[in-house]
Order: structure tokens, then C-alpha cells, then sequence
């Protein structure tokens, strides 16, 4: 299939984006690498009337730190976050899980904030934003305002951003002493959607585990915070039992939804195992 006709501006600033969609209304969509949008116009499942390009807006595509916290602007590709040593050291859960990103063709040209925005519950990013208790820097004609990734993302390709809203950045708290990142995703075939994954941030004081943040995606509706395995997990050492004991709470707590492969039983069965995977890896590093 063919996309509708549309019209097409370039914005230069982030000012000029926001205006130029406000000017415009609801017909127009932003458009950064195009990796989702582009298939989903080809299929006539969108059908804006303006794309409003954003690709070369330098203020979205800087990562930098300061006063304790990792900002990634939204318009910076995969690739581009991978191979930043800032990323690296500040947040090692995304250079964890962006390999795991379709292939390095999709790398190259998608982009962080494309991916928060379709909000995919498959999708990797909006995992990890949640177990890094990031904010999602959001900007309109009315100002900026953050919202934490654990309120941003309510439903399937549904995200809490108002008519009109830029996303342009990600603020992510650096990780403090004593804290560790794992992320795992089991798919049929590498490049595939997963099917099931996490992004586990937990936090040890000794070899106590004092918190514990567990964001599970391509599982349900949406990606989620396990918060009952997690408070499970709190207060005690890592234990074979302890890890047995979160990792069926894991199962009891999600809402399973079935995919096109994979039925409810067998993914409750899959991320059981996964859970059980990930916190293991923990306790190799005590």
C-alpha cells in the first residue's frame, strides 16, 4: 500500500516544532527517525496530513549530566545512545537492552523518544525508563511539565501526553553506590518482538537488597512495575528462595495477554522463568 498525501515542513528548533503544531492542529504528526511511524502510513493505519520533521532539531539530539542527572534528548538515535560512555556509566540498563533492539538498520535510525511516544508495549524503552524511575520531559505552547515513566505509558500505543505535545527528552537520576542493572528479553528469533522481557534496577546495601524496581514489557496491555515482587524482595539478602518466591509473585500479579504466538499460560510460564534468570545474575555480582 501507498501513503495518503500529506505535506511536509522541517522545524529547526524545538520552538519552531511546537508552534508549527499548535499552527497546524490536530492533522499534523512529528516525525524524528520514522521507524514506526512510516510503516503504520504505509498501511493507511495513520493518516496525517502534515509531517512536521524534527530530524534536525540539534537541541533533541544531546546527551549530557548534570546536577545528578542523565538527560537523553529525544531526537538521539539508538545508536547514538549506545555508543555514549555517558550512557554507559549512568545508566548501563540501556546499553544492556538497546542490542536487543530489532536490527542495526532500525538502530541507526530510531530514535528514543519515538519509541516512548508510540508507546508499543512491546517495546523495550518504555521498560527501562520505568525500572530507572526516569521523568518524560514533555513541551507545548503552555510551557514544559515531566511526567515519571511509570504514569506515562496507561494502555496499548496510549501515553499521557496532551494534544499538542513535543516529547524532547528523557531525565534519568544516576545510579547511586550499591546500585545494579540487568535486562533480559526472550524472543523467538533475535530481532523478533520479545516474548516476554525485563529491566530490573535494584538497589543493595551490603548484600541486602534495600530496593527494587522490576519493569516487565511485551507481557501485557502495557509495560509494568512488578510491585509486589519487588517489595518481596526488599530487606533480605538474595536467596535462592527469596528469587523462587518474587518470581511467582511475577506470575500472579501481571495480567497476561496473549500475542500472535504465544498464548497466556505459556508466557506466565516464560517470564516466570525470566524473572527467575534476571535476579540471578544479581546475586553473581554480590
Amino acid at each position: 500500500m501507498k501513503t495518503n498525501l500529506f505535506q511536509y515542513v522541517r522545524a529547526e528548533t524545538i520552538a519552531e516544532a511546537v508552534a508549527l503544531r499548535h499552527h497546524l492542529g490536530d492533522g499534523a504528526s512529528f516525525l524524528a527517525g520514522g521507524q514506526s511511524l512510516v510503516p503504520t502510513m504505509a498501511l493507511r493505519m495513520a493518516a496525517p496530513e502534515v509531517l512536521i520533521d524534527i530530524s534536525a532539531v540539534g537541541e533533541l539530539q544531546q546527551i549530557s549530566v548534570q546536577d545528578g542527572t542523565l538527560h537523553i534528548g529525544a531526537g538521539c538515535r539508538y545508536a547514538d545512545v549506545l555508543a555514549s560512555s555517558l550512557v554507559a556509566g549512568a545508566a548501563p540498563l540501556l546499553a544492556r537492552a538497546i542490542p536487543f533492539i530489532a536490527h542495526e538498520a532500525i538502530r541507526n535510525r530510531g530514535t528514543i523518544g519515538g519509541s516512548l511516544a508510540h508507546a508499543d508495549p512491546a517495546s523495550e524503552m518504555p521498560a527501562c525508563m520505568m525500572a530507572l524511575d526516569a521523568q518524560i520531559v514533555l513541551r507545548s505552547p503552555g510551557g514544559e511539565r515531566r511526567v515519571p515513566a511509570a504514569a506515562f505509558f496507561p494502555g496499548t500505543y496510549l501515553t499521557a501526553m496532551d494534544e499538542g505535545e513535543l516529547l524532547v527528552g528523557v531525565d534519568i537520576p544516576l545510579a547511586a553506590p550499591g546500585v545494579k542493572q540487568r535486562f533480559l528479553e526472550i524472543s523467538r528469533r533475535a530481532g523478533d518482538y520479545a516474548i516476554t522481557g525485563g529491566a530490573f534496577v535494584l538497589e543493595f546495601d551490603r548484600n541486602v537488597v534495600r530496593s527494587a524496581r522490576l519493569a516487565f514489557f511485551s507481557v501485557s496491555d502495557r509495560p509494568l512495575l512488578a510491585k509486589a515482587a519487588a517489595a518481596a524482595l526488599c530487606g533480605q539478602p538474595l536467596s535462592a528462595t527469596s528469587i523462587e518466591e518474587a518470581s511467582a509473585i511475577v506470575a500472579k500479579e501481571i495480567e497476561f495477554f496473549a500475542d500472535l504466538y504465544t498464548g497466556v499460560d505459556a508466557k506466565q510460564h516464560i517470564t516466570r522463568t525470566l524473572t527467575q534468570r534476571l535476579l540471578e545474575q544479581f546475586k553473581e555480582l554480590e
